[in-house]
């Protein structure tokens, strides 16, 4: 994948920074794995808005993840790697020698053609799912079950990998993006190799537009609300009120911890991604 500039005839041009799309090998998506998708605009069941500045934006289609690689054993060819509007990085399309076709996650390596495989007897090599117990220290793996058999919950996003840093009895160490450092039950699968796209932390939406094309609406600084709306709001001109920063419900929002010194999970954090 690359990136694209344009010629500046305009301002937002100038400063546009897009993908070129050369690493997209097939336009439209697998009709048998597409479903509809509904927008809810930032509102759950109820209503209520739960996301702020989400609304509006493009219709899209929700293309089925095969996040679990649960087909053990069995072969699968690259059919095409697609773009998925929903997330970051690119997807590829399998089709497995029993005649089923799912998506995956694309790796930066994979192509058109290349032969992929999961189980514990798979190779370790980039596109394969293994348990951790199998693979060997130091790859960068991504797509990691938290819970056996729920599928991949960490690291999925573009140019994403976490690294296998040690195992120790029925657990495993591995090295998160944010720093993190976590044991995770070996028993886990995870797919070796970083996830592709690795360029999309360079793009540069150039205009508000964009983003509204995308479904983001534009975020009000809470200092220039009115005090009804927001804690930080009202006073004579250019005023923050001497209060801390802090959300519309009064959440601090600069440093202060927020995570249960109670959770559960605590006791499977080796190394915390802020000391």
């Amino acid at each position: 994948m690359g990136l694209k500039k344009n010629r500046p005839y305009t301002p937002s041009r100038r400063f546009t920074v897009l993908s070129d799309f050369s690493d997209i090998t097939k336009s439209e998506p697998e009709r048998a794995l597409v479903e509809s998708q509904k927008s809810h605009a930032g509102r759950n069941s109820a209503g209520r808005i739960t996301v702020r500045h989400r609304g509006g934006g493009h219709k899209r289609h929700y293309r089925k993840i095969d996040f679990k690689r649960d087909k053990v054993g069995i072969p699968a060819k690259v059919a095409s790697i697609e773009y998925d509007p929903n997330r970051s990085a690119r997807i590829a399309l399998l089709n497995y020698a029993d005649g089923e076709k799912r998506y995956i996650l694309a790796t930066t390596g994979l192509q058109v053609g290349q032969s992929v495989m999961s189980g514990p007897d798979a190779e370790p090599v980039e596109g394969n799912t293994l348990p951790l117990a199998k693979i060997p220290l130091g790859l960068p793996v991504h797509n990691i079950e938290l819970y056996a058999g729920r599928g991949g919950q960490l690291v999925r996003t573009a140019g994403g990998s976490a690294q296998l840093m040690s195992r120790d009895g029925n657990y495993a160490n591995v090295k998160l993006p944010s720093g993190e450092i976590r044991m995770i039950s070996i028993e886990c699968f995870a797919t070796i190799g970083q996830i592709g796209n690795i360029e999309h932390e360079s793009i540069t939406s150039g205009k508000a537009g964009r983003k509204r094309h995308l479904g983001i609406r534009p975020t009000v600084r809470g200092v220039a609300m009115n005090p009804v709306d927001h804690p930080m709001g009202g006073g004579e001109g250019r005023s923050s009120g001497g209060g801390h920063p802090c959300s519309p419900w009064g959440q601090l929002s600069k440093g202060k911890r927020t995570r249960s010194k109670r959770k559960p999970s605590n006791k499977f954090i080796v190394k915390r991604r802020k000391k």
